[in-house]
């Protein structure tokens, strides 16, 4: 029985790392990372039962420090990267590593469901990302649709191409670039595209938004004054290639047509505080999630912007074509952007909200509380969009 109502689940834990389980398309699947400093800490493996409405939980240690990001891998289920911190001769320092899940995590473990909480196993570690020469790691993004080989860190000003072994034992950086200019060169986060072959890179820093060609490590171009304060998070739009989201601590998502960076297309102002992530439905790409410290989570629906514009599938080419036929289309005018839902179920600031790889309808937000809620698409809009 589908329920539209959310489900929560509290970690006992600060938290701000979320990730849905990427390679794992048929369960319902996210992982969270802790934030301890008095305690050891745990990546959450969350398993959503969406037929009963109820979340199981399994517990790894991963005692190298507090989490700060997680990724996992597009190919390989037990394979997953943290940036995290610690404090190396009274001097606190962020890393990034690549570790492997213990292959039997999931064994009886459903059978007594508390066992994993009270002795977890702990989380095997493949690689360092060793970047020390490079500083301070802030994310680590997977190649997109990739074979799981092929990593991007980036740390302090330096975007680290590596290559990773078939084992992912091994990690060597095969090429990089650094940040130039005036004032705070240090990245927020990036975002990997999947277009263009996956040759481009989206980064945040200060204010600006840069995109990079990864095959000669060169900037495209550049979004200087993108946000009027730090540029927090990116996403890609999965249909459009030229359409990016970005949105930061002026409390604005913004939404950019890059073929042309003067203004972006559209600009959202629904949160009161700095919004902190911004992520498209990864099938419907007119549904928007955005998670701010004002502890919302908005369920956007970007209709004109997407590749469904008037409801019905559209390329790039025929939009822009649009000009020498818009009598026929004066009859068919773009549906209207809307906000669809506001979700108040949080308390604190909500730091990341991320899409199922399994469910296209269903998402989780997680705020530094160490609370993490699932939520679904309204039913009568998925039922619009798929009728």
């Amino acid at each position: 029985m589908e329920d539209d109502a959310p489900v929560i689940y509290g970690l006992e834990f600060q938290a701000r790392a979320l990730t849905a389980q990427t390679a794992e398309t048929d369960a319902i699947r996210f992982l969270v990372g802790t934030q301890s400093l008095k305690f050891d800490n745990q990546i959450h493996i969350i398993d959503f039962d969406d037929e009963n409405n109820i979340i199981n939980k399994n517990v790894l240690l991963h005692q190298a420090g507090e989490i700060w990001h997680i990724g996992a891998s597009p190919a390989d289920k037990e394979v997953v990267t943290t940036c995290y911190n610690k404090t190396n001769d009274s001097r606190v320092v962020s890393c990034a590593a690549v570790w492997r899940m213990p292959s039997n995590w999931e064994i009886g473990n459903h059978e007594s469901p508390d066992d994993s909480a009270h002795n977890p196993q702990t989380l095997e570690l493949l690689c360092h990302l060793d970047n020390s020469a490079h500083g301070n790691a802030a994310c680590v993004l997977w190649e997109p649709m990739g074979d799981g080989k092929r990593v991007i860190s980036l740390a302090d000003s330096h975007v680290l191409l590596w290559d990773l072994s078939e084992s992912s034992r091994q990690a060597t950086i095969s090429s990089t670039a650094t940040l130039e200019g005036k004032g705070q060169l240090k990245f927020t986060s990036g975002k990997w595209s999947p277009h263009h072959n996956c040759s481009q890179l989206a980064t945040a820093s200060d204010t600006a938004i840069r995109v990079w060609d990864l095959r000669t490590m060169s900037q495209i171009y550049c979004i200087e004054n993108a946000h009027g304060q730090l540029v927090r998070d990116l996403d890609f739009n999965p249909n459009r290639q030229y359409y990016l989201a970005s949105c930061g601590d002026d409390c604005k998502v913004k939404f950019w047509d890059v073929r042309n960076i003067q203004e972006p297309i559209k600009t959202l102002e629904e949160h009161s505080h700095w919004v902190w992530s911004v992520r498209y439905n990864h099938s419907h790409d007119q549904l928007v999630l955005t998670a701010s410290s004002d502890s919302r989570l908005i369920l956007s629906n970007m209709v004109s912007i997407s590749s469904e514009p008037f409801g019905h599938l559209v390329d790039d080419e025929e939009l822009s074509e649009g000009e020498d036929n818009h009598q026929e289309e004066k009859s068919k005018e773009p549906l209207k952007d809307s906000v669809v839902s506001t979700y108040e179920e949080h308390e604190d600031s909500v730091y990341a909200a991320e899409w199922s790889s399994a469910d296209p309808w269903l998402f989780a937000s997680l705020s530094y509380d160490g609370r993490l809620v699932i939520n679904r698409v309204p039913r009568a809009l998925k039922y619009r969009i798929l009728l």
